[in-house]
């Protein structure tokens, strides 16, 4: 992986426990094939060692094909060679989809719906994971069954850390942090770093930060189905901030640093205007949905 600082640790060996299945959803539209080649591989490297002491005894990944070409489909199809030539015992790929472009969260919410799975990783196309990251994800999970929900430490591509994991939002702090100029993003720095939980997130594990990352959500399948998946209101953006709050009624969730990823993702507004149609019009649902804060 490109940071060293998210290489996997040595692990002692642990007793033997098999706790069913895991599921791995990827949606993938139009996605960069070198780097969902390289997110397979992480993914795939990071199954090992969970399958290897048995922690889990089966692990299904399953790429969404949300792309609007039949090359998206090729692509996709090739990549579902290539991870199976890589030969991880335990663990079966395979594609849904027809293509069509439901939206980021029905993506997922395909893959929810048709799995029996004990838990489920909501993965980027875009984010690479050390090679432990599963293994000490679940080993959290088993530890503190009250957890529903794990989010990671997660890094740039440069190796600084990003700040994912965030407090309720207002209007002002999503114009600032998402649309605005670099000089005024320094003039209200103190209230984004309060948004962003930069005062506690760092190397100590935190419980029931409000909204967690949908780049990497590592859920029990029990709390997803209970809430139902994601909301089909959000076609792409704030589909993970409802997902956190309304999972935050029947579980904890928590922020695990041993847990390492990379992502590789951007902003919607490096992104063109229709990314940022989108971003406002999600926006817009979320708080009609959550109550609107201004300021």
């Amino acid at each position: 992986m490109p940071n060293a600082g998210i290489q996997g640790a040595h692990h002692a060996a642990v007793p033997p426990e098999v706790c069913g299945m895991m599921r791995i959803s990827i949606v993938c539209y139009a996605s960069n094939e070198v780097q969902l080649e390289k997110t397979l591989k992480s993914v795939l490297t990071a199954c090992v060692l969970p399958l290897r002491i048995q922690l889990l005894k089966s692990i299904e990944i399953v790429l969404v094909d949300n792309g609007p070409f039949r090359t998206e489909r090729a692509k996709i199809e090739a990549l579902l060679r290539f991870g199976e030539g890589l030969a991880v015992d335990g663990v079966v790929l395979y594609i849904l989809g027809d293509g069509s472009n439901l939206g980021y969260g029905a993506g997922h919410n395909l893959t929810i719906s048709s799995s029996d799975s004990d838990f489920h990783l909501v993965l980027n196309p875009d984010v690479e994971m050390a090679s432990d990251a599963l293994l000490l994800a679940l080993q959290f999970m088993k530890a503190n069954p009250d957890c529903g929900i794990v989010a990671p430490a997660i890094f740039d591509r440069d190796g600084r850390r990003e700040y994912l994991c965030k407090r309720y939002p207002s209007v002002l702090d999503l114009l600032i942090r998402g649309f605005g100029p670099g000089w005024l993003r320094s003039l209200y720095s103190r209230r984004l770093s309060e948004y962003e939980m930069r005062d506690v997130i760092g190397g100590d594990i935190v419980w029931n930060p409000p909204i967690v990352s949908g780049c990497f959500m590592l859920l029990r399948s029990s709390v997803l189905k209970k809430i139902e998946g994601f909301d089909l209101a959000y076609f792409l953006y704030f589909e993970d901030f409802d997902l956190s709050l309304r999972a935050a009624a029947i579980c904890k969730s928590a922020y695990v640093p041993s847990v390492k990823i990379v992502h590789y993702g951007g902003y919607a507004a490096r992104k063109g205007g229709l990314h940022i149609f989108m971003f406002i019009r999600s926006a817009i649902t979320f708080f009609n949905r959550h109550g609107w804060k201004w300021y």
